[in-house]
Order: C-alpha cells, then sequence, then structure tokens
C-alpha cells in the first residue's frame, strides 16, 4: 500500500509541472470557464480523498465478534458472559439460523437475507447484477422479530421508515401495544419495543440499535457496510434494485420470462387538446415506465385516448355541413378544438342539428363505411397534435383507444349477465360491488353504454389477453372511486382468480387556481 501511496504522489507531481507548463500558454490566461473548472476539480479531489481516508481508517479497525445491534445498544444491560451462552446457542441452531449470523466465518453468512421471504423483501440483498435494498432488508429483518416475539398475530405492523435524528427507524412498538391492551396485555411501548429488538436477527448492516421516545427503535447503519455499497458503486456502477420476483410467476413461470406490467397513462381525448391533468399523467407514467424498464420488466406502455362517444356524432354531423365533399377530399381542419366548440354549440342550441348528431352515433356504433371515415379522418387530426407533444417530451407510447374495446363491451355484458351479476335498477342494468355504496352502471336505460362498461372489458383484456402481471393506472386522484369500483368488479368477476396479478392506481393531485379547480386548462 505504501508503494502504492508513493507512485500516486509522484504521478500527481508531475500532473502538477505538465499543468503549469500548459497553462502558462497565453491562450489559457483569464480563462474564467477554465478557472471554474479547476475549482470543481479541486472540490472533486478534496471528497475523494476523504473518502480514502475513510476506508483506510475501516481497514485498519481490528477484526472482532460484534453482538447484534440489539445486544450493542443495551450493552449497559448485558454482560459479557450473556453474550457467549449466546454465541454458543448460536453454533448449536439449524443451518437457517447459521444463514443468517452476519459474524459467522462463511463468507455467504454475512450477506444472507432471511429465509422468509416476503412481499416487500425478496431479492433486497442483491448480487453482482442488483443493488442492495437497504430498507428492504431492514422491513425483512424488524418483520421476523416481530412475528417471532408475537406469533399469535401475524398481522402486527411492520413500520420501518427513514429517520430524522437516525438513519432508521422502527414505529412498530407503539400500534403493538395499543392491539395488545386491546386483547388485554398491557405492556408498554418501551417494552415492545425491546421485546422486538431481542428477537432481531443479528445483521452485519446494522451498527446499532437504540431506544428514544415511546418505543421508537433507532437504527445505526455500519459504516463498513456502507462502505462496502459505495465500494460497489464504484466498481460496478449504478445497478438497477431485483425486484422483478415481485410480480407474476418469476420464480416459477421461467427464470428468462420478463413479468410483464400495463401501465396506463396520458389518455387525452380526441378533438381536445391536452389540459395539464393529462400532461401530469404522461410525465408520471413515462417516469414509471421508465423506471420499470430500467430494472428488467416487459412494459407496455398505453394511451387510453377518448376515440368513441356521443362527442362523435356532433362532430361528424358538424363535418358533413361544413365540408360534403369530405368522402373525396381530405378537410382542412387545422384547429380542431375550434372545430369541436362550433360543433358544440350547434348541439346545445339545434334541435335538427342534435338529431343527425345522434344519428351519427347510431351509424358510428354500426360501423356504417362512410362514418367510420368521417371518424377515422377526426381522430387523425388529434394524434396528430398528440404526436408533437410526445415528441417534445421523448414519450414512447402506443395508442389503444376506446373503439378497441367495443366488441369486447358486448362480450363483457353477456358474461355478467350470465353470472347474475347485473341488476334491473330504473330501466338501467347496474352492478353492486361489496363496500361500494354506488353501483356501476354498466347498461343505460337506452341501451348504450358507460366509462364503467368500457373500463370493464379494459381491465378483461389486460388480465386475459394481455395476460400482464401488472396492471397500473396513472389517473388523478379524482377518479379514485370509480378505480376502486373496477378493480372490485373485475374481482367479483372471478377474472383475477387465480392469476398473480398486482393492480394498482397511481394517482395524483388536481390543479387549482384562485383555489378553483382548473378543468379544462389547455397546455
Amino acid at each position: 500500500m505504501d508503494q502504492l501511496l508513493a507512485r500516486l504522489k509522484q504521478q500527481e507531481d508531475e500532473v502538477k509541472e505538465l499543468e503549469a507548463q500548459l497553462f502558462s500558454r497565453s491562450e489559457f490566461k483569464d480563462n474564467h470557464k477554465l478557472e471554474e473548472l479547476r475549482a470543481e476539480n479541486e472540490k472533486l479531489n478534496y471528497r475523494a480523498n476523504i473518502l480514502v481516508r475513510s476506508i483506510e481508517e475501516l481497514k485498519k479497525q481490528p477484526v472482532q465478534i460484534k453482538a447484534t445491534g440489539t445486544n450493542k445498544g443495551k450493552s449497559s444491560e448485558t454482560k459479557s458472559h450473556d453474550h457467549k451462552e449466546k454465541k454458543s446457542e448460536t453454533q448449536k441452531k439449524s443451518s437457517e439460523s447459521n444463514q443468517s449470523n452476519p459474524k459467522a466465518k462463511t463468507p455467504s453468512a454475512s450477506t444472507a437475507a432471511p429465509t422468509n421471504k416476503t412481499y416487500f423483501t425478496a431479492g433486497a440483498q442483491g448480487d453482482n447484477e442488483h443493488s442492495y435494498r437497504t430498507l428492504d432488508t431492514l422491513v425483512g429483518l424488524f418483520e421476523q422479530a416481530i412475528r417471532k416475539a408475537f406469533p399469535e398475530d401475524q398481522t402486527y405492523p411492520v413500520l420501518v421508515v427513514p429517520g430524522r435524528q437516525t438513519d432508521y427507524q422502527c414505529n412498530s412498538a407503539m400500534p403493538i401495544a395499543q392491539k395488545l391492551s386491546a386483547t388485554g396485555k398491557k405492556i408498554a411501548p418501551t417494552e415492545v419495543a425491546k421485546i422486538i429488538a431481542d428477537n432481531l436477527l443479528q445483521h452485519d448492516m446494522i451498527e446499532k440499535i437504540e431506544y428514544s421516545g415511546p418505543g421508537f427503535i433507532n437504527i445505526t447503519i455500519s459504516p463498513a457496510f456502507v462502505s462496502g455499497q459505495i465500494r460497489n458503486i464504484l466498481t460496478k456502477g449504478v445497478l438497477p434494485p431485483n425486484v422483478l420476483s415481485l410480480v407474476g410467476n418469476m420464480g416459477t413461470s421461467g427464470k428468462d420470462q420478463k413479468p410483464k406490467v400495463v401501465i396506463d397513462f396520458s389518455s387525452p381525448n380526441i378533438a381536445k387538446e391536452m389540459h395539464v391533468g393529462h400532461l401530469r399523467s404522461t410525465i408520471i407514467g413515462d417516469s414509471l415506465a421508465r423506471l420499470l424498464e430500467y430494472s428488467g420488466f416487459d412494459v407496455l406502455r398505453l394511451n387510453h385516448i377518448g376515440d368513441w362517444g356521443t362527442q362523435f356524432g356532433m362532430l361528424i354531423a358538424h363535418l358533413q355541413d361544413i365540408f360534403p365533399d369530405y368522402k373525396t377530399k381530405s378537410p382542412p381542419i387545422g384547429d380542431l378544438l375550434t372545430f369541436y366548440k362550433k360543433s358544440k354549440l350547434r348541439f346545445d342550441s339545434d334541435e335538427d342539428f342534435k338529431k343527425r348528431a345522434y344519428d351519427c352515433v347510431v351509424k358510428l356504433q354500426a360501423f356504417d363505411p362512410d362514418i367510420i371515415h368521417a371518424w377515422k379522418m377526426i381522430c387523425e387530426v388529434s394524434r396528430q397534435d398528440f404526436e408533437y407533444i410526445y415528441k417534445e417530451l421523448d414519450i414512447k407510447i402506443n395508442d389503444r383507444g376506446e373503439s378497441f374495446y367495443q366488441s369486447r363491451m358486448i362480450e363483457v355484458v353477456k358474461e355478467l349477465e350470465s353470472k347474475n351479476l347485473l341488476k334491473l335498477e330504473d330501466g338501467r342494468k347496474v352492478m353492486f360491488l361489496p363496500d361500494i355504496e354506488v353501483p356501476m352502471t354498466i347498461v343505460k336505460t337506452d341501451g348504450s353504454y358507460t366509462y364503467d362498461t368500457s373500463d370493464m372489458a379494459t381491465i378483461k383484456q389486460r388480465l386475459d389477453e394481455e395476460k400482464a402481471d401488472w396492471i397500473i393506472y396513472v389517473i388523478d386522484s379524482g377518479q379514485a372511486l370509480h378505480m376502486q369500483s373496477i378493480f372490485a368488479g373485475a374481482k367479483l368477476a372471478g377474472w383475477v382468480q387465480g392469476k398473480n396479478t398486482r393492480i394498482d392506481h397511481v394517482g395524483f393531485g388536481g390543479s387549482r387556481r384562485r383555489w378553483k379547480k382548473i378543468k379544462n386548462t389547455i397546455w
């Protein structure tokens, strides 16, 4: 090491001499940009030297057998012979306990994950191709400790979060104490915290365990562990976490089969420009898609465009009046929003026009060739506007509008009726759901379908045809009840039975200006 340090210093001296010769040239004088770069380089060198010194100090520390954070946190209460007894007991335990002991002599024992993998902790330990998930590892350790300490109830919460005054903190003691008190067992939260810590497995990641307040367990991460993780980043680069086993059947359906994620985001409406809600969904959805793709998932990005419905009747009727030769000549609809507003004004004020608009809707649903031709032209104009925005934002997404599910809606209605899940109420066919007061309207009084029908057909298609392991809807929080209804409806219909599919609604807030919600702000 001394020889390497001496060689490094010699090379640094040579570099400084060359720098002095180079920067003495006239073209480098009074170069402000160069001065800024040199100042930044000095800062980086300073930080690098601190890191090198820290690593060297850790290497000089003598190797010793440490107690777990539990024992270390209670060093004033625990005697040395207790540690020896625990050590001898550990040697007699099963191979499972030995693998969990971070101070065992075998290399695998020091980094072994808890054997009882949970939904959150599978693959948390990382490997040569994946990064280490510190928080998830702590969750796994504390979950095992809580389940072992209180085996009578396997639902006690495992609350491990980043701490403010410490690295991490386990806040499970207080809610567990409250639950125990409800069953007649009165134990102070501080005692519950100590019981949890007593059952915590040893792990080289934990430097020490301390207590604060009404049962908070403070966790300090070992500097040596942090140093090792930094070294891995420097040598291997930033690696994705091993999260593929969290959803789907990664462990059983084949090692090389990546879990499939269907993510629904953006979803603007034809003939209308994007508003801020669509923009938010677009940014959040694309960010999630990129993260999941980086982590190794097979991601299908879907744009559930609003390209079907009553509004197309009035647009097509207006198109027939303004551009009667639209069948042979493409109409110059440059400003589709203005075109939509004019057609809406006629629809609201002219009864004859409204009747023709409804007739166009009927023909559209019957796939009349001329009406379908007009519909495609209107959709194409909107798609060009959307595509310009997606290109500017570098968004990659596949259009799959409501029209894609029209034939599937018919089959969904038939299936729900065959399962006696639809009830007739005031001329509507509705679907009542458990624990949700408002039923879904599947068929309206005039026989037409609703958003509920469309979204039920959508989730069925993604479950049955796409065979998704994970379905994500990125829609504003105002649609939370609607999404809960769709998820509950799919479960009641039996579509998720036998499938290990995760379904999530990623909600986001609305926009406000002067305390009023913006519903149609144009971006």
